[in-house]
Formats: structure tokens, C-alpha cells, sequence
């Protein structure tokens, strides 16, 4: 599912866009923010049936090269541990997955073969392929192993797929990482015996209101946390604070004053990490100090109210 922080990215890039663009219509840029991540959501499972559809092209070319006229004796007797592998089987034979993919059209490896080719030809030359097909013993432990370690060395890095992505849905760009960690930890959570079921996109309907509220409340306020900002900052124009830089100040500011359950400290930390990824390698630093420098004026003149649990 996704996490709060990247709720915060969809939302900084939403909030970059809609000030670069100067458009006022709020409602439309709210309905893009929720597309983007449902798109997000369609890339996580449009990698995952990747893994399947490589597992049934080497099942098909096995099935062909056996009925050769002069099939050899490897093809006569194949070795199967690849296809039998509990993992992709599991993907294979999920209903969720496969009605996720139907409903939403997700056809792009039934049109676009070749990528799969690619990648099935990647890892049957890799060593970590070799190893795995050479080991008699095996059990789900070792091929959920096996997944994990095809997915993280020669998928995920595959620079023809990211090539793909990116002329597919031009958001996947700065999804493609989070995606990533999101399907190694799903199938590091794989369990033998158990169906698999694709996860929700959000935690609960509260992370979800989340999304349009950070949007809405920052974009509808971010004038008057400007000012808050040229308090902070009397040796820099405003002009010259990075772009990034700012909104996500200004993002931080509105969870100070408008968020009263999530902690000043919590809010800080996130801006910050989210800014090693997405400014200056100064960012960091100039961001925590102006923040830090907001939070203890709003604290001393009372402005910020905090409630619930781990909020000292």
C-alpha cells in the first residue's frame, strides 16, 4: 500500500504543477493528484504480472522445443524448477491479481512481448538463474528467494522497462523506486500455502483524505506561509529559495497548523528525507533550519494545537 511519504511526494508534484501552470481549478488538479496514484497503484501490478508472464513464456517454450522433430534430450526432459517455482505459481493462480489486471485492461506484456523476452532472456543468463536451477533441493523459502533476488538484479534495473514506463504514463518516473521496494516487500511477505491477494492501495480512508486535504489545504494557504517564510529567511528573496525547496516548506507548515494528529517533529522529518530525493544536496540542511525556526515561533505564540498520542 502506499505510504504517507509518497502521498507527500504526489502531492509536492501536484502542488509544483498547479503554481507552475497559475491554473485556479482546484477541482480538476484534486482529480488528477487521485489518477496519478491510481495509476501508481496499475504499475505495481502490472510489475508484478510481469513475473507471471515470464514464468508461462519459458513454460510455452519448453512445450513447443519438447515436440521438436529432433527435440534433444534436455528438451525431452526439461528441467522445470524454474516454471514449478511456488512464488510465481502463487502470482499465477491469484484471483485478485488476474481480476485487477482484466478490470483495468492491464494488457501491455500480451501487446508488448518482446519486453518480456528481454527479461526472460536476462535472468536464464544470469549466474543468480544458474545457481537456483543447479540446487536439487527446493522449497518456498528458497524460491521466493530466488524471485526477490531476479526482481532486485535484473528487472528492477532494466533500463528498457523504465524506458517503457515512462512512455507509458509520464507520473511512473518518480514511481518506478517506491514501486519497487512495494513489490520486494510484497513478496518478501509471501507465505506458502496462502492465496495472494493484492494489497490496498491505502492504509484506510483516513490516509486517502489525506491525499485531497494536504493538496487542498496548501494550495488554498500558501501565500500567507510565504510570509512565515520571509520572516525566517531575511538574507534570501524568496525568488531564490529552490522551488522545491519552498513548497515543501510551505507543505510542512500547513501539517503545523492545519493536521493537529501528526507531530511537528514527524512533519519535519518526512520534508526533509522527501528533499534528499527531490532538491539540492543543500536542501536538507536549509530546509530543517528554516522549519525549526517556524516551529518554536508558532509554539511561543501558541499557533500550533496537537492532539492525540506521541505528540511531545
Amino acid at each position: 500500500m502506499i505510504n504517507r511519504r509518497h502521498i507527500r511526494v504526489k502531492v509536492m508534484q501536484s502542488v509544483y504543477a498547479m503554481l507552475q501552470s497559475k491554473d485556479d481549478n482546484l477541482p480538476k488538479e484534486e482529480k488528477f493528484l487521485y489518477h496519478s496514484i491510481d495509476k501508481m497503484y496499475e504499475l505495481y501490478a502490472i510489475i508484478l504480472r510481469l513475473l507471471v508472464e515470464v514464468r508461462n513464456m519459458e513454460k510455452e517454450h519448453i512445450a513447443l522445443s519438447s515436440k521438436k522433430r529432433f527435440a534433444t534430450k534436455e528438451e525431452l526432459n526439461p528441467n522445470k524448477k524454474f516454471i514449478d517455482n511456488e512464488v510465481f505459481k502463487q502470482l499465477f493462480e491469484s484471483v485478485s491479481l488476474n481480476d485487477f489486471i482484466e478490470t483495468h485492461k492491464l494488457d501491455c506484456w500480451y501487446l508488448h512481448p518482446d519486453y518480456v523476452k528481454e527479461i526472460l532472456k536476462e535472468i536464464k543468463e544470469s549466474k543468480i538463474y544458474t545457481s537456483y536451477m543447479e540446487t536439487e533441493t527446493s522449497n518456498f523459502n528458497k524460491d521466493r528467494e530466488f524471485v526477490v533476488a531476479i526482481f532486485k538484479n535484473v528487472i528492477a534495473p532494466n533500463e528498457k522497462i523504465a524506458d517503457y514506463f515512462e512512455g507509458e504514463t509520464i507520473s511512473w518516473v518518480d514511481d518506478i523506486p517506491f514501486v519497487n521496494t512495494w513489490v520486494v516487500k510484497t513478496l518478501n511477505q509471501l507465505k506458502a500455502g496462502n492465496a495472494f491477494i493484492i494489497g490496498k492501495l491505502y492504509k484506510d480512508e483516513d490516509d486517502k483524505k489525506f491525499v485531497v486535504e494536504l493538496f487542498r489545504k496548501t494550495i488554498l494557504n500558501h501565500t500567507s506561509f510565504e510570509k512565515d517564510i520571509e520572516d525566517k529567511t531575511p538574507n534570501w528573496d524568496t525568488e531564490r529559495i529552490a522551488e522545491i525547496d519552498m513548497i515543501l516548506i510551505k507543505m510542512a507548515i500547513c501539517e503545523f497548523l492545519k493536521f493537529p494528529s501528526i507531530p511537528a517533529r514527524v512533519s519535519i522529518n518526512e520534508y526533509i528525507e522527501i528533499s534528499k530525493d527531490y532538491s539540492t544536496t543543500k536542501s536538507s540542511f536549509f530546509i530543517n533550519g528554516v522549519l525549526d525556526k517556524v516551529l518554536k515561533e508558532f509554539e511561543s505564540g501558541k499557533k500550533i494545537n496537537k492532539i492525540g498520542r506521541g505528540l511531545l
